[in-house]
């Protein structure tokens, strides 16, 4: 039984701080403050209300994560090392050394209090909607409960993936309704699998050019593919090991129905590719290209009102000398995934890859890192130890500033702006994009023996990076081939802790192990590497990190919530 307050046939609301979309011109008055009357007594002023809510997408925007300072969840995986050692800038290593920092009392991956504030002011939107809204006709109300229901749905998957059993609320309540209790896993999956299947129904494919970046038919469509492959993978992987909650986990019995739901759905967004409004686009230039086909639901930034600090958070330090802050670099794990250019593996034990590492490499690995010897606004960097301001240098309990790795991160990063400092930074998010779609569709089909359909997807995104198709024939083969293509097209977008949690291979990959650097160091007239360890601490990934606990204090307020069990 769903154990959730029902609301009609409705959606979410919308919260009134504002991130401008793309060219939507929006008061920056704080619109969560105006009246009722004022909210709802034009169409003008429930769209600016409505585009509001869309702030929520910057919480996690390049795959960060409200801990710490900008820290992305990729710093707690095999893709990424960050260079402080110090709460702040470096709480991400913190965490990925010690599993105890998450408890009750302070679970650090918490997004609790203010998911649910979100999703109050969603519900006062879609209650006001209904019974307060003036000139708007029926289907204009049901576009708007759309693309609110759409960011409720958001809200609700992200709070899914930390905690799996949370409390679904889709309607306005009082102070006397505010004991509720968790729902199960499975129905809190279904639930918000019904929020973006209404988004789909409702919302159009495309917006004109005044109302870019909000939610449209195929990012509707394609959050139901990943919310359903997420939970067909708690529904094969989990099996009850983890945790003996009773409202954690899905049936094993389900997951072939839900592989085949996320296959379904990830469809529907293919056939908009090829009616034109998606495709996949130049890997090197898309993440500064403002108006990549690739992206399917993108948060859109402009100079100089709506800006972030990506480039000072990532650049090599010569391009702000004393300012750069460097706070996560690649790790060698993920350097070495990187296939050679005709598709064969890349190795240290083969003689021809040892003698010039970066050579003959895929497209995707120069657009994705910096290496020794990269080109780079008019200089060539030197990351050897013979270099002690861009060179490799030991993580240690300080702000290095500079790589530990050896490596830095380019992917995101715009080389034309010269002046970080002055001009900050305006790449837009891809929160998704179509080449997931791909991956979503290949890993679903997979899962449901269409191997054929499978190969195409994987193939059609490997072709467009220069490579050549899979040579996976088995489900086996193809689950592999599909791990290390995510691993690699989706490096620094915050996929990778999230996906090794799903497939339940988070306490294998993150436990007990420290990931690694290249050393380089001058050698005559070339340079030899050497693998070093850049963790001063074995990684922890304890079982129980697969629920993150309820923050006891939200406990304490809610007399009908219980805690997750093994917290």
């Amino acid at each position: 039984m769903k154990n959730y307050i029902k609301i009609t046939k409705k959606s979410i609301l919308v919260l009134g701080a504002v991130i401008a979309m793309g060219s939507c011109k929006i008061d920056y008055d704080p619109l969560d403050r105006y009246t009722d009357v004022t909210v709802y007594q034009n169409p003008a002023n429930i769209r600016s209300y409505i585009i509001g809510m869309y702030s929520e997408f910057n919480t996690f925007k390049f795959g960060s994560f409200p801990i710490g300072y900008d820290n992305a969840t990729d710093g707690l995986t095999d893709l990424m090392k960050y260079s402080s050692g110090v709460s702040g800038n470096g709480t991400v290593n913190i965490l990925a050394s010690d599993a105890s920092r998450v408890n009750a009392a302070g679970p650090q991956l918490n997004y609790w209090t203010s998911a649910y504030a979100r999703i109050r002011r969603l519900n006062e939107f879609i209650e006001g909607l209904q019974t307060k809204a003036q000139g708007l006709d029926e289907n204009s109300k049901l576009a708007l409960q759309a693309e609110a229901r759409f960011i409720r749905g958001y809200v609700y998957f992200w709070l899914l993936k930390l905690h799996g059993s949370v409390v679904i609320v889709d309607r306005l309540i009082g102070p006397d309704e505010k004991d509720n209790p968790r729902s199960s896993e499975d129905d809190c999956y279904k639930f918000v699998a019904e929020e973006f299947a209404f988004a789909a129904q409702h919302l159009p494919a495309t917006w004109d050019p005044a109302n870019t970046g909000r939610a449209t038919k195929g990012a509707a469509y394609g959050m139901l593919a990943r919310t359903w492959l997420y939970a067909a993978s708690i529904a094969e992987y989990d099996r009850k090991q983890f945790n003996s909650d009773e409202l954690t986990g899905i049936p094993q019995s389900k997951a072939q129905e839900y592989y085949t739901n996320a296959s379904n759905a990830a469809d529907e967004v293919k056939k908009l590719a090829d009616q034109g409004v998606y495709a996949l686009d130049d890997f090197a230039t898309m993440f500064t290209n403002k108006n990549s086909k690739e992206g399917i639901f993108t948060v859109h930034y402009a100079r100089p009102q709506i800006t972030h600090q990506q480039d000072l958070g990532f650049v090599p330090p010569n391009d702000a000398p004393g300012q750069a802050l460097v706070y996560g670099v690649p790790t060698a794990e993920l350097v070495n995934e990187f296939e050679m250019s005709n598709g064969s593996k890349f190795s240290w034990s083969n003689p021809a890859n040892a003698a010039n590492p970066y050579a003959n490499r895929e497209a995707r690995f120069y657009a994705t890192i910096l290496h020794n010897g990269s080109a780079w606004k008019g200089r060539t960097l030197n990351t050897t130890t013979s270099d002690v301001n861009e060179g490799i240098t030991e993580f240690g309990a300080t702000e290095a500033k500079r790589t530990v790795t050896g490596y830095y991160a380019k992917k995101f990063l715009d080389q034309a702006n010269t002046n970080i400092i002055v001009n900050r930074s305006d790449q837009n998010w891809m929160e998704m994009r179509y080449a997931e779609i791909l991956l979503i569709d290949a890993e679903a089909k997979t899962k449901i023996n269409k191997i054929d359909a499978a190969k195409n997807s994987l193939n059609a995104l490997r072709n467009k990076r220069g490579l050549p198709n899979t040579p996976s024939q088995t489900a086996l083969e193809m689950m592999t081939a599909i791990e290390h293509e995510r691993m690699v097209e989706l490096a620094f977008e915050g996929h990778r802790y999230w996906d090794l949690r799903r497939w339940r291979k988070a306490h294998i990959v993150l436990n007990n192990t420290r990931f690694t650097g290249h050393r380089g160091t001058s050698s005559g007239s070339g340079v030899t590497y050497q693998t070093v360890t850049v963790d001063n601490a074995n990684r922890q990934f304890t079982p129980a990190l697969y629920y993150i606990p309820i923050p006891l204090d939200e406990i304490l307020k809610n007399n009908a919530i219980t805690q997750i069990k093994g917290w």
